[in-house]
């Protein structure tokens, strides 16, 4: 088992203090750490983290929980690195969610949220899915897929009205501010569900409470798979429900009837502030380090192990 598994074996037992370690965890100031301060961060860890607690070795553990992958021992690529997830995504959330003009530029921004939002789910996957834990054709050919039919599928509202020459004031409503919500959380979900389809398909490795590798399972996989699909589409769903929600306080005060300039910066804004709070937020819904009953595995595996309870890395 990886360093940062075992981390998260014995932290992070509850949800607010998954919260708190987040927090700690997406300090964006880490992103551009190069490889050789990573490794070093690894080797203190490796030699000091099991005999003392001090402020180096907390900041190590920060380093190696945030830039490396804990199925491979690999340094993750900067932009997809948790602690990168907010400065990248925000802007392009933003821009996704505005009142375009056309089809055209409403295509462009989701076509980038969806990119980003595949690659970042594909690098933070669980990599024991997939032989040698390489990207496989098949992989590849479903990301390029899910990304091209998601952007299209976010443009939606945008398609239906400029397509439709929609003027009634009800229905340019429900397309903007409505019909967004599900359509945003279902997307998260449906993008987390097809690139990570091999972890259910080959299964994932599981660990029983001592660290040993206990073997491959496809329950283990598609519970991880189900829990990330639900994270992502709590933190979408949620970053598009509060901003409309807001905005249609803001538009019954005094204050915004004489200002109507306001409610776009208004907006997008508030979008980028409930992103940043429902990050940490969602990836503490469920642990790292999950959980999954030896009697829910499959047969050949419960008769490898007497422990009641075995561990998977669930990914973000």
């Amino acid at each position: 088992m990886d360093l940062n598994l075992e981390y998260w074996q014995s932290n992070g037992k509850t949800f607010l203090s998954r919260v708190g370690l987040w927090l700690s965890i997406l300090d964006p100031t880490s992103i551009l750490s190069p490889d050789a301060d990573i490794e070093k961060a690894r080797c203190l860890l490796r030699t000091e983290a099991k005999h003392q607690k001090n402020d180096k070795v907390d900041n190590a553990w920060r380093l190696s929980l945030s830039s490396v992958h804990a199925d491979t021992g690999a340094v993750i690529f900067p932009i997809f690195r948790p602690q990168a997830f907010l400065p990248i995504s925000a802007p392009l959330v933003v821009g996704s969610f505005m009142p375009h003009k056309g089809v055209t530029p409403a295509l462009f921004w989701h076509f980038l949220l969806q990119s980003y939002s595949v690659g970042f789910t594909h690098a933070n996957r669980n990599a024991t899915a997939t032989p040698e834990k390489t990207t496989t054709v098949k992989q590849s050919l479903l990301i390029t897929g899910t990304v091209a039919y998601s952007a299209i599928a976010g443009a939606l509202p945008q398609i239906i009205l400029q397509r439709l020459h929609v003027t009634s004031s009800a229905a340019q409503t429900f397309c903007r501010s409505v019909l967004p919500v599900p359509l945003s959380a279902g997307l998260a979900a449906f993008s987390v569900f097809i690139v990570r389809d091999g972890e259910s398909e080959n299964g994932i490795q599981i660990f029983d409470s001592n660290g040993n590798s206990v073997g491959v399972s496809k329950e283990a996989g598609s519970k991880a798979i189900k829990e990330t699909a639900i994270s992502r589409a709590a933190l979408f769903g949620t970053t598009t429900t509060v901003p409309s929600l807001l905005v249609v306080l803001l538009n019954r005060t005094k204050f915004a009837k004489r200002n109507p300039m306001i409610f776009a910066p208004f907006r997008h804004i508030s979008t980028a502030i409930v992103l940043g709070l429902m990050i940490p937020v969602s990836f503490s819904l469920f642990p790292q380090l999950g959980k999954i009953k030896r009697e829910h595995l499959e047969k050949e595996l419960q008769a490898l192990t007497s422990d009641g309870e075995l561990f998977y890395h669930r990914g973000l």
